[in-house]
């Protein structure tokens, strides 16, 4: 990241591809890192070159508001990406309506990182019901000076969790000293009764004599934050940040908080694919074009058995197949001269699921990275991959709900997705230069809730593998 003294913000151009790549995300939800609920997109112009993508981590903890709640932790996967017209800033994703350098507005979904689950519920709650972690849909302006940035946003439900609205003012400053960069912020939240009922009330079925029924109803909560940024290397970042959420009087006061103040903190890591190079913002570079078929794998026969030869059997009892297709660009060549590529794609498979359920949909978004420096590789070009990214199902796959039923596991449509896979020149193979530039090879189509770590991931501890065979020609 290298911004001006005063703005995080860069002019950003967006190849179609890479708009139908973060329509994906976008419809996915997209994937969060705030400290607390209530910040307003703090990793934004975070990316420092046109049509720029970022992959990374970050782990957040989090105070619960709840009696007896303690700290909630999660380990987040974390994509980041900044276009002319489309952005992915962490939890939000969206579209830029106007964008000057002093001013900016927004359309655009965010994950609220608010409530519990039914299975993680503090023992003051136990008899409620889960209050869902909601989807929001929010407009927003921004107005940028030398003195700092205002932000006004208003945002809706959309998942129909709570059905509630808030709007959110908000002040920072963007501050620099070499690498570093600080972000100190004030918000101040206005939210509708819906909202606070949902999330900080009880109903009247839920009332015990040490619960009564309570409706805190709208209110304010203000909450002060402090972001930072430190750029390691060319493409490497730090991300840090904690937030304070002082939370409404009459919040406060429900039978089922147990505290007046929340802290959160994260810290993480990401790499920017487009300070390296920039490859995807040319619109002259290389299209691959991948072809897939593949079958579910036998109980128990988990990725790391797969990637290590020690399992790679397909399932005989209840089968299921898919068949997709993968678009993908170049993101880095030769990544710092070596026998490296990081390639981004997006993927569409369709599940045949065998009369077992409803066959669906299952939309990929994921940056891959082939190693092709063998010692062979110049007489049979041969890539080891391995991709990375997000996978959001139309229907959760019947491999994947039938196992986590016998676990007594919960399932998730958005999931963390891996592709790991290999494959050689056909054109090397038979001495063909037409066909140099097309490969074929195997791989794992592998969905996972990361060991049930990530809220925003549903808190899944599985998921599926498909082994599937493909062909790939760059055209």
């Amino acid at each position: 990241m290298k911004p001006n003294p005063d703005s995080f913000q860069t002019g950003l151009c967006l190849p179609s591809l890479r708009a139908r790549l973060v329509a994906v995300l976008l419809a996915a939800g997209c994937l969060l890192v705030p400290a607390a609920h209530a910040s307003t997109d703090p990793l934004s112009d975070l990316l420092g070159t046109p049509g720029s993508a970022g992959l990374g981590f970050a782990v957040r903890a989090e105070q619960s508001p709840y009696a007896g709640g303690g700290t909630r932790y999660d380990l987040l996967p974390l994509y980041l990406y900044e276009g002319k017209r489309v952005f992915l800033h962490g939890s939000r994703a969206g579209l830029k309506l106007f964008d000057e350098e002093t001013q900016r507005v927004d359309l655009f979904l965010d994950q609220r990182f608010e409530g519990y689950a039914d299975d993680r519920l503090p023992p003051s709650l136990a008899g409620m019901a889960e209050r869902g972690s909601g989807l929001d849909a929010g407009v927003s302006y921004r107005f940028r000076q030398p003195w700092g940035t205002l932000q006004a946003e208003y945002l809706q439900d959309v998942s129909r969790f709570s059905r509630g609205s808030e709007v959110r003012l908000s002040y920072s400053y963007d501050w620099r000293s070499g690498r570093l960069v600080l972000r100190p912020s004030l918000t101040v939240s206005a939210r509708d009764a819906r909202l606070n009922n949902y999330y900080y009330g009880v109903r009247p079925g839920e009332a015990t004599a040490t619960r009564p029924a309570y409706e805190p109803g709208g209110g304010i909560n203000t909450t002060l934050g402090l972001y930072g940024v430190y750029e390691l290397s060319e493409g490497w970042r730090l991300l840090g940040g904690i937030t304070r959420t002082m939370l409404d009087g009459r919040v406060k006061a429900s039978p089922i908080i147990g505290r007046s103040a929340q802290t959160g903190v994260f810290i993480g890591a990401a790499y920017d694919f487009g300070t390296y190079k920039g490859q995807w913002a040319q619109e002259t570079s290389p299209t691959y074009v991948k072809v897939l078929y593949g079958k579910s794998t036998e109980d128990g026969c988990h990725l790391a058995k797969i990637i290590t030869l020690t399992c790679a059997s397909t399932a005989k009892v209840n089968s299921t197949r898919i068949a997709g297709v993968q678009i993908g660009k170049p993101f880095i060549e030769q990544l710092n001269g070596w026998p490296l590529d990081i390639v981004g794609y997006l993927g569409v498979l369709q599940h045949d699921d065998r009369g077992l359920a409803a066959n669906g949909l299952q939309l990929d978004a994921f940056m891959k990275a082939y190693y092709y420096g063998f010692p062979w590789s110049d007489k049979v070009k041969t890539r080891l991959g391995l991709g990375v990214g997000v996978s959001l199902a139309q229907r959760v796959p019947y491999d994947e709900s039938s196992s986590q039923a016998a676990r007594g596991r919960q399932t998730s449509r958005l999931l963390n997705y891996l592709d790991p896979s290999i494959d050689f020149s056909v054109g090397d193979l038979l001495g063909s230069r037409a066909l140099k530039d097309t490969y074929l090879g195997f791989g794992v189509s592998h969905r996972s809730g990361i060991f049930g770590a990530s809220r925003l991931l549903g808190n899944v501890n599985g998921g599926s593998n498909y082994i599937y065979t493909y062909i790939e020609t760059v055209l």
